[in-house]
């Protein structure tokens, strides 16, 4: 494994530590919450918080879910093939994922400038948005950098390295 593969691997799972503390203060503000409702002292703002807190946990949980093989994948069709043909396929398919990630963050970083120059705030307790989306447009590139390992091991696979 090169620098560049264990690089990526190793941001994917800092990223998936931050889904996981994300999980944990979702949990925590909602049964504070819960808790606090019993003495008619809500916390404001929680379904805001947790809601972004979900995109938190989402989106930072998809570059270690690629390292993992755990999205889910109709793999019985293509095994029957031979390995190089196999390596061409999920070259393919990878190349379309890295394009789609691609231009999720792209799409995500510019969305979240326009958000910044609009002032744009939840309701309740005035949080921007626009950090969250920056968020998703980082998480969106560590999915790339994963998608290019499985790639470059895709297509050494295909010529039969």
């Amino acid at each position: 494994m090169n620098l560049y593969e264990k690089s990526a691997i190793s941001l994917a799972r800092y990223m998936y530590y931050v889904a996981g503390i994300a999980i944990v203060a979702m949990m925590l503000l909602t049964c504070a919450d819960v808790a606090l409702r019993l003495f008619r002292k809500p916390i404001p703002g929680t379904y805001e918080l947790v809601c972004y807190l979900g995109a938190v946990a989402a989106s930072f949980a998809m570059a270690h879910t690629s390292v993992e093989r755990g999205h889910v994948a109709v793999s019985f069709l293509v095994d029957i093939f031979p390995k190089r043909i196999q390596g061409v396929i999920e070259s393919l398919t990878g190349l379309v994922g890295i394009s789609l990630f691609a231009v999720l963050a792209w799409r995500s970083f510019r969305y979240a400038l326009l958000l910044k120059a609009g002032g744009e705030v939840s309701q309740t307790i005035q949080l921007p948005f626009y950090p969250f989306v920056f968020g998703l447009g980082f998480a969106s590139l560590g999915v790339c950098l994963v998608l290019l390992v499985e790639l470059g091991r895709s297509a050494r696979k295909a010529v039969g390295k």
